[in-house]
C-alpha cells in the first residue's frame, strides 16, 4: 500500500523540481515517476513507493478555493519537515548544498537522540526544512 509520503506545496515549482531531481536520485535512489519542471505536479518513488510529491501551491489553492499564499509567506516556526534516512549525512548535506539548499545545522552526532544517530538540517530552495539522518 502506498499511503504515506510527503507532499510539498510550492510556489517556485521549477526551482524546487530542479533541486529535488538533482538530489533525490543520488541521495535516496529515488526515481522520477511523473512530472517535469513545468509542473504543476511531480513525484519520486523508491522501490515503487512514493517518497516525495511536489504540487504547485496556486494550482491546489484554486482547487480548494483558498487562494495562494504569497511566496514571502513563511511561518514563525516550521510546520513540516522532510526527513530522509541516508547512508552518509555529510555527503548528503554537501550534495544538497551543491544544488541550492541552505545548511541550517551542520552534520552532528546526536547520541542523546539515538546511540548512533547523526543528523544535518537544511532548507530547500523554497525554505522547507529537511533532516538528513543516519544510524
Amino acid at each position: 500500500m502506498d499511503a504515506l509520503h510527503s507532499r510539498l506545496l510550492v510556489t517556485r515549482f521549477a526551482d524546487m523540481f530542479d533541486f529535488y531531481q538533482a538530489v533525490l536520485p543520488e541521495m535516496l535512489g529515488a526515481k522520477l515517476r511523473k512530472g517535469t519542471s513545468a509542473g504543476p505536479y511531480a513525484n519520486w518513488d523508491v522501490d515503487d513507493q512514493a517518497v516525495l510529491v511536489l504540487y504547485d501551491r496556486a494550482t491546489l489553492a484554486a482547487v480548494v478555493g483558498t487562494g495562494a499564499l504569497p511566496a514571502s509567506a513563511a511561518p514563525a516556526q516550521d510546520h513540516t519537515m522532510f526527513v530522509c534516512r541516508v547512508d552518509d549525512v555529510d555527503a548528503g548535506a554537501e550534495l544538497c548544498v551543491r544544488h541550492g539548499a541552505t545548511l541550517v545545522v551542520a552534520p552532528t552526532d546526536r547520541p542523546d537522540w539515538g546511540p548512533t544517530l547523526r543528523t544535518a538540517h537544511l532548507r530547500d530552495p523554497e525554505g522547507n526544512l529537511i533532516e538528513l539522518q543516519s544510524y
